[in-house]
């Protein structure tokens, strides 16, 4: 019977509690910026020297920035700290039935650069124009770190794999999208439905009255219908 290596397991765990509670701070000092440590361990229930370390991380790759000291209410004044715009790009790729939307933006939404190109016929020539096109305006940017790709389809997605399960209006099934990606430029990709990548962008980018609410529902009408919901936030 084989052995389990509990030590690497062990490992393995602690280093995805550590990626989630990176994850966790750094979508909370996009949230709320500017906020300092303090407020952060308060609201997320991390402790102090964990929210230290790891906003030391960010600061150290250049993703977020101090920006000076913040009100004091009896004690030290807190340093506070929000994310640095310049300091990574992230690339989009939004797939529509007829036409693929290809974008950069840096940490705060802002667009970099935008192209736009029809489909091809078969899925083979679409999906390799596809990663053509993210490698393409990857390597003209030299400027700016690159944290990664999103890919948003119509369709059946599995997050957690990266794979387009089923895309009703071109019949593909289980497309490697996020593993073509990958190979292709070295950088690391997501994917997710049209509609839960929509709810998203508006969650963190969009209107006040729409992502202040924390509870909203976002409707796609094009050639289907989807929906995005988010709840709490």
């Amino acid at each position: 019977m084989r052995r389990i290596d509990l030590t690497k397991a062990q490992a393995a765990r602690s280093s995805t509690i550590r990626d989630i509670n990176r994850q966790f701070v750094l979508n909370y000092i996009r949230d709320r910026e500017p906020i300092s440590r303090a407020e952060i361990a308060r609201v997320t229930a991390l402790q102090r020297s964990t929210v230290s370390t790891i906003v030391e991380e960010l600061k150290t790759e250049g993703l977020i920035e101090e920006i000076g000291a913040g009100a004091s209410t009896g004690g030290r004044r807190p340093t506070l700290i929000r994310l640095r715009a310049a300091g990574a790009m992230a690339v989009g790729v939004d797939i529509t039935p007829s036409r693929t939307t290809i974008a950069t933006s840096d940490l705060v939404g802002r667009v970099i650069e935008r192209e736009e190109f029809e489909n091809g016929s078969r899925p083979e020539e679409m999906a390799a124009q596809v990663v053509a096109r993210v490698r393409e305006i990857v390597s003209r940017d030299s400027s700016h770190a690159v944290a990664g790709v999103g890919v948003s389809l119509p369709g059946l997605v599995d997050t957690a794999t990266g794979r387009a399960i089923y895309i009703p209006f071109f019949r593909w099934r289980d497309w490697g999208v996020a593993e073509e990606i990958e190979r292709a430029t070295g950088l690391r990709a997501s994917v997710d439905n049209d509609a839960n990548a929509a709810a998203l962008a508006e969650l963190w980018f969009g209107r006040p009255e729409v992502s202040d609410s924390r509870d909203f529902i976002i409707v796609l009408v094009a050639e289907g219908i989807g929906t995005g919901i988010v709840f709490d936030g």
